[in-house]
């Protein structure tokens, strides 16, 4: 990779992000319930500033908050358009996205997410290059695409 000239960075810090759900109660049981994270704000948004800010005509939906050590996460559910679809993508397509987190005890944590329909892609392996190196990780994902990743140590 080629070095880029640096430039005055203006970004002062990370405010949150964000996934599109089906199923927001569920989700949020996982990561509140489940998790142990903390819920912030759970309210339906003004229509028709939603529809300026995503650019999509007739958009209405209910936005959640949670906080999680250090960073933020929004969770917004769509009622409206009438043609709202369900695209599960793979992790190697253009536009996947998932948020990982650091836990405790990653086999803890996979048995937990099942409680809330969050299946791991496969049994934790081992973290083999990078800055986990010495962890294990798993892919979380639940019945419409949505992917946690858990990166932890093996306590058994």
């Amino acid at each position: 990779m080629e070095a880029q000239i640096q430039t005055e960075c203006l970004v002062e810090s990370v405010n949150h992000t964000s996934f599109t759900v089906t199923d927001l109660d569920r989700v949020l049981s996982f990561l509140c319930d489940g998790l142990g994270l903390r819920l912030l704000d759970l309210s339906p948004r003004d229509p028709k500033t939603m529809q300026l800010i995503v650019g999509v005509k007739g958009v209405e939906n209910v936005t959640a908050f949670v906080q999680a050590p250090g960073h933020r996460i929004e969770l917004i559910k769509y009622s409206k358009p009438d043609d709202l679809q369900i695209h599960v993508i793979r992790p190697c397509d253009t536009g996947s996205s998932h948020l990982a987190f650091n836990v405790k005890d990653i086999d803890a944590t996979v048995a937990r997410a099942a409680e809330y329909q969050f299946a791991p892609v496969n049994d934790p392996l081992p973290v083999s290059a990078g800055p986990n190196v010495g962890f294990f990780c798993a892919y979380l994902r639940d019945p419409h695409g949505l992917t946690f990743e858990v990166i932890g140590p093996r306590l058994k």
